[in-house]
């Protein structure tokens, strides 16, 4: 693996450990794709840095489980922006 990659994927484990941050907005601060995100931390991070890997995994399923929760929370504040916008 090159060099360049091993270390983008353990910055992108680091930030997302350090901020608690969603794929998205990983992805967004680095300037790559989701897919790039993802396929870092869950397929290259394991052979480079298996503990590391875990850690950012939990940090990962943590957000997963919330996303329903911040889906609904998003769909009502659309709603009340628009409501207040009448």
């Amino acid at each position: 693996m090159k060099e360049y990659i091993e270390k983008r994927a353990i910055d992108i484990a680091n930030y997302i450990i350090e901020h608690n941050t969603t794929v998205r907005q990983t992805a967004k601060q680095f300037g790559i794709s989701k897919s790039t995100v993802h396929k870092d931390v869950a397929e290259r991070l394991v052979l480079i840095n298996p503990t590391l890997a875990s850690d950012v995994r939990k940090v990962l399923d943590m957000n997963k489980s919330e996303r329903h929760i911040r889906g609904g929370l998003a769909t009502k504040d659309k709603y009340l922006r628009e409501k207040s916008l009448k």
